[in-house]
């Protein structure tokens, strides 16, 4: 009984530590939202889609490493590494993108540019939420810290910068501007993945010049996202 009750206490542990910083964010974002707050039931569905967007991406992530193996004894380490980034990047980045815009394309509620970063928000850190369960319950609290001001804040910035791209492509399909559509939906998928990438890609490769040139980034990366946030809230304006 004893032993039950202290791992019951040590899963609730390690479950809180892992989705609160996730929590936190969502809340700090939606509350950016000053002037049509999305329907419960809508936000629900994106951060449940964050959950399949992970599941998929580790599925196509397993099938890739695995031909990539193929290629790791005529590859540097170096090389490797940077194709092994590259290809996390464009998997879970367009997970992300296609159940965020499988909900919410044509959702009536998509009334508004500020939306746009709700949305890829929401996915964003619904995928980042049980990909940070995952890795606490697999390595323990030692983890935790890094990732909440570290992983976290990273995949809120990629979703943020997609999400300021796929309101300007709502924007645009409203005007009936077709390569202003394609453009910016391909400018926000291309930014969350170049961004992901380069984070990814340090680490991997690793360093110490690389390790320094990573929390460099990672400083400019937050303090940018922050501001972006800040001034897409401001300007959040009608779309219809």
């Amino acid at each position: 009984m004893y032993n039950y009750s202290f791992s019951l206490t040590n899963t609730a542990t390690y479950f809180m530590a892992a989705v609160l910083p996730a929590v936190i964010l969502l809340i700090y974002v939606y509350r950016r939202d000053k002037t049509d707050k999305e329907p419960s039931y809508l936000l629900k569905k994106l951060l449940i889609s964050g959950l399949f967007a992970a599941a998929v991406a580790s599925l196509l992530e397993m099938a890739v490493s695995f031909i990539l193996g193929y290629f790791a004894d005529s590859l540097s380490i170096t090389a490797f590494a940077i194709m092994d980034a590259l290809s996390v990047a464009l998997i879970e980045e367009g997970a992300k993108f296609h159940y965020m815009k499988k909900h919410t394309w044509n959702d009536p509620n998509f009334n508004y540019t500020f939306d746009g970063v709700i949305y890829a928000v929401f996915v964003s850190l619904g995928f980042a939420a049980i990909e940070n369960v995952l890795y606490v319950f697999m390595y323990g609290m030692s983890v935790a810290f890094t990732r909440a001001i570290l992983s976290i804040p990273a995949h809120l910035a990629f979703s943020v910068y997609m999400g300021v791209f796929y309101a300007k492509a709502k924007v645009c399909d409203v005007y009936l501007h077709k390569s202003g559509i394609t453009l910016n939906l391909f400018a926000g998928y291309v930014t969350a993945v170049l961004l992901h990438w380069i984070y990814d890609g340090m680490l991997m490769v690793g360093g110490d010049i690389l390790f320094i040139a990573f929390i460099g980034f990672v400083i400019l990366l937050d303090i940018s996202v922050f501001l972006l946030i800040k001034n897409a809230s401001a300007h959040d304006k009608a779309i219809y």
